[in-house]
């Protein structure tokens, strides 16, 4: 920890969770992703937000290592997790993926039943000694998804039969099944309607309790109501990042300005 996180942990201030330090993010021949440095807190929801193709998508897939599962794709800098370096050679990135969970745009359950799909994680990762632990488990990451109310009476049913809102709901007690620390997601309202988005934003508040949230979203009034802290990207750079509700106010750069009051989008 440097002088300042030292000082501002004694002070009472939120932890850092998550600090990367130049990160550079290139596909081929296309740097996507120029120079980004950023100290995430714990317990607390950052919400990324810019234009389309503006990188934030990308630099949110740094961050479990899903950007390895691209042949072209080269990350270099630093991200640590805890201090810990998640681009060591020596982390497994499934180890990894259960300590940062993920959340996809479109609700993707899998073929499986809804209790399967919340057992999948736990499974592997041999969280549970016996049926009765795994039953737990289920129940409570449903209940910490919002949604075990409306399914506790049908887990044998597939997942792919709830409607949309509850899919993602569904996808988010998968996500938080395995006790992640940081939580990551990428547009997770955009397929949803308005009640639905309710929903899952009313969800997103409780679970920042107990987990760092990161969440791209394409709406700005999304992350305004969801967010403590926001950052804006361009073109591959990290331009602003601040409380949001400085960033929405009183931004620093104009083009941040530019984006809040719609001239750039």
């Amino acid at each position: 920890m440097n002088d300042k996180n030292i000082m501002e942990s004694h002070m009472g201030t939120t932890a850092i969770k998550i600090s990367a330090r130049d990160v550079q993010v290139y596909y081929g021949d296309n740097h996507a992703i120029k120079d980004v440095s950023i100290d995430i807190e714990d317990k607390t929801v950052t919400a990324f937000i810019g234009p389309s193709g503006c990188g934030k998508s990308t630099f949110l897939r740094c961050l479990n290592r899903m950007n390895d599962t691209i042949d072209i794709c080269n990350v270099t800098g630093s991200i640590r997790i805890d201090d810990e370096d998640i681009y060591d050679r020596r982390v497994d990135p499934v180890q990894l993926r259960a300590k940062v969970g993920m959340v996809f745009q479109k609700p993707n359950p899998f073929p499986k039943s809804i209790y399967d799909n919340v057992a999948y994680g736990p499974r592997i990762h041999g969280l549970a000694q016996n049926k009765a632990d795994l039953d737990e488990i289920v129940e409570r990451a449903l209940r910490r998804g919002a949604i075990w109310n409306e399914v506790k009476d049908r887990l044998q049913s597939p997942g792919t039969g709830l409607s949309g809102g509850q899919q993602q709901r569904l996808c988010i007690a998968r996500a938080v099944a395995t006790e992640p620390e940081v939580l990551l997601m990428d547009e997770p309202c955009s397929a949803l309607d308005p009640i639905a988005t309710a929903q899952v934003e009313e969800l997103i508040d409780e679970l920042r309790q107990s987990f760092s949230v990161v969440i791209v979203t394409h709406s700005m009034q999304q992350a305004a109501r969801v967010s403590q802290k926001t950052a804006f990207f361009h073109l591959g750079n990290m331009v602003e990042y601040g409380e949001t509700g400085q960033i929405f106010t009183t931004p620093q750069d104009p083009r941040t300005e530019s984006y809040i009051t719609g001239r750039i989008g």
